[in-house]
């Protein structure tokens, strides 16, 4: 569903995708933006994000890390919701529309995908939400 959202979107124009690089649709999205020949930026939310990752995921965080054309590092140490937070607003910030990846409830804590789809509608940044029929959280 992700990858044939990049690949329509990037079908007459070349496709910047802003991802955080998390496990899961974050970095479904950054793979399907390079798979399409876009340009990756990475927001990273904090020095020591990797480190929070689940272990099995690291090898591919780093393989798309590599691959990004540009990276945002935010100025925080230690990832906390204020680091997410920031992140989420920086990505917004980058972005001339939002795809997010969400069932539509309230977030879990502060910069959660809820947070920066608010976020982006305040801003007035179009947001597409995507969420396959049968998901759970």
């Amino acid at each position: 569903m992700i990858r044939a959202v990049v690949a329509r979107d990037g079908a007459d124009t070349a496709v910047v995708g802003v991802s955080c690089l998390a496990d899961g649709a974050d970095a479904v999205f950054a793979q399907a933006v390079l798979d399409a020949g876009g340009e990756l930026v990475a927001v990273l939310p904090a020095a020591r994000y990797r480190e929070v990752l689940p272990e099995g995921y690291r090898p591919v965080y780093d393989g798309l890390l590599a691959r990004a054309g540009r990276v945002v590092q935010l100025p925080h140490v230690t990832p906390d919701p204020e680091a997410y937070r920031e992140a989420g607003r920086r990505m917004v910030d980058e972005s001339d529309s939002l795809l997010a990846v969400w069932d539509g409830r309230p977030g879990r804590g502060p910069g959660g995908t809820a947070d920066v789809v608010a976020y982006a509608r305040s801003r007035g940044v179009p947001v597409t939400v995507l969420w396959p029929q049968g998901a759970v959280r």
